[in-house]
């Protein structure tokens, strides 16, 4: 009875992998059909510039939908930044802020997100995100 419950449990795991197997097949065969948002030619060129050749058209449109995922969550992340910078705004400036509720995404917020996905940014001092931007560096110090 032993070697029965034995073969039974291994059984599963095989159906299991089938079907991983199943499933993957089906989603790369769906990448055929489908059109990314990042055009191929755009992934090909920073593929081929990494070193990195791939005739598979299903592996170029992975790879673009995994960067469009990517960018969508640091989007996602910069808008929550920006959500909470606005909303540190001091109280006086609260009737301002209800009057206009739009949303200034900057290259701090967009940064941070970054940071949190292990990408640094550093821009240079001519961004106007910093309200001493243009100014000269004896000035800023003042």
């Amino acid at each position: 009875m032993s070697t029965n419950q034995g073969q039974g449990q291994q059984q599963p795991n095989n159906e299991g992998r089938h079907d991983d197997d199943a499933a993957l097949s089906e989603f790369l065969a769906s990448l055929m059909d489908y059109t990314p948002t990042i055009p191929d030619e755009l992934v090909e060129h920073y593929l081929a510039k990494s070193g990195f050749r791939c005739p598979d058209v299903r592996l170029i449109r992975l790879i673009a939908v995994a960067t469009q995922k990517f960018i969508a969550d640091v989007a996602t992340d910069a808008l929550q930044q920006c959500k909470a910078r606005q909303s540190g705004v001091v109280k006086d400036k609260r009737e301002k802020q209800q009057k206009d509720k739009r949303l200034i995404l900057t290259m701090e917020d967009l940064s941070k997100a970054l940071r949190e996905y292990g990408v640094n940014v550093k821009h240079q001092e001519y961004f106007a995100d910093s309200p001493s931007a243009g100014l000269d560096p004896v000035s800023r110090d003042e």
